[in-house]
């Protein structure tokens, strides 16, 4: 059993939720796991298809009507102890969207945020040592 934790401890799990975002921010998310130059995995950890398997949450967007009980529901499959990275400043403040009528965020309204990487979008710099700051606080839970 400890081996197992051992690896879990060095090799979290993320996954993206896209709470509406305009893909400013998925596309400089996707610059972090695509170019070497910027590879997340240098950090041991690597993004996964399911929720049931994350560790570590990357949300962007500034959590619209249309999606926010789709984002909940998706939020609450990730199993515990879990990290939430608010990625661009959609998700920290509603960014240029947050008069809308249509968004219901900021999302800590609703999630409670471990991490905020403010950018429209963040570079991807900022994306990796975000993501390092999520880590070492995932590691502190386990």
């Amino acid at each position: 059993m400890s081996f197992i934790t051992n690896i879990s401890k060095q090799s979290p799990w993320l996954y993206r939720i896209n709470a509406g975002s305009c893909n400013g921010c998925d596309v400089e998310l996707a610059t972090t796991a695509l170019i070497p130059r910027y590879d997340v995995e240098r950090l041991g950890c690597q993004y996964c298809g399911t929720p049931k398997h994350a560790d570590i949450v990357l949300i962007t967007g500034p959590l619209t009507a249309r999606v926010k009980e789709k984002v909940l529901q998706v939020y609450k499959e990730i199993p515990d102890p879990k990290v939430t990275v608010a990625v661009g400043i959609c998700p920290i403040s509603g960014g240029v969207f947050r008069d809308s009528y249509a968004i219901e965020g900021p999302i800590d309204k609703y999630i409670n945020v471990d991490v905020n990487i403010p950018g429209c979008p963040p570079r991807p710099q900022a994306i990796i040592e975000g993501i390092a700051m999520a880590i070492e606080i995932w590691k502190e839970r386990l």
